[in-house]
């Protein structure tokens, strides 16, 4: 089954299958409706169940193929080599691998969701950015683990899928000081918001910043923000504000076709 799944151009390479899927497509209902991945919100189960198995099938594998760890908003990032039991998910933001025939799974919800790929080596990669995954290392540590598989940093091409964008993103001055205390020159990703004291951050471009820094050769950003798109994505931001009780989660996920 196909779903309606955005690609990057800057991963379509032999042997490499990536997705990343809109909320479109699946059985949930209410404010899930209808693709929803999250196995931490509070659809059902069975609901959910159907939609990974749909996604994993999009992406020509086995639905206990389709790897999806327990974020936690941490640099951690797990190397894996087989299939792990649905009650065993690793605490980790990131996972990379070399072994065809599994799907590298991240979940979103306005957080930065990554995929990552040596074609040429065959390691793949995908990782969960919020703010404080991407400023407190999960690029540099997806990219280094990957490098231990046997990638070349500059071979190694990502792209960024839904994320939430500048425009969408207010924040308070608290925020603002903790970039800048980290790094002056952060403060060129802060624009002032119309409310006085308040900025608008752009997460994609500090995403993409630390990727290319950390000497990947390319990187890609779909320009697709959740917040601004309700039909396509899913927004913990526009939940909040909308008053819901819970939303969805998108999925990105890339696989190496076994041969």
């Amino acid at each position: 089954m196909k779903l309606p799944a955005l690609q990057s151009s800057c991963l379509v390479g032999a042997g490499v299958c990536h997705a990343f899927f809109t909320r479109e497509g699946g059985v949930s209902v209410g404010v899930y409706d209808s693709l929803n991945g999250g196995v931490g919100s509070k659809d059902e189960l069975a609901a959910v169940t159907i939609n990974r198995a749909r996604m994993a099938q999009h992406l020509g594998v086995p639905e206990t193929h389709l790897l999806v760890p327990y974020q936690i908003h941490s640099p951690d990032v797990v190397t894996v080599s087989e299939p792990w039991e649905a009650d065993a998910r690793p605490r980790a933001d990131a996972l990379v691998t070399r072994t065809a025939g599994l799907a590298l799974g991240v979940t979103g919800a306005d957080c930065g969701i990554l995929l990552f790929a040596d074609v040429q080596a065959g390691v793949i990669g995908a990782a969960h950015a919020g703010w404080k995954g991407a400023i407190g290392g999960v690029i540099e540590s997806t990219l280094a683990a990957m490098v231990q598989l046997g990638a070349q940093a500059g071979r190694i091409h990502v792209a960024l899928g839904p994320t939430i964008a500048q425009a969408s993103y207010e924040v308070g001055p608290e925020f603002v000081a903790r970039f800048v205390e980290t790094d002056a020159d952060y403060a060129r990703f802060f624009v002032a918001s119309v409310r006085e004291g308040y900025a608008q951050f752009d997460l994609p471009a500090f995403i993409g910043h630390r990727v290319l820094r950390a000497g990947a050769g390319r990187f890609e950003n779909l320009g697709q923000d959740t917040y601004a798109d309700p039909a396509r994505f899913y927004s913990y931001r526009r939940s909040v504000h909308r008053q819901e009780p819970d939303y969805g989660r998108l999925v990105a996920a890339i696989a190496l076709q076994a041969t």
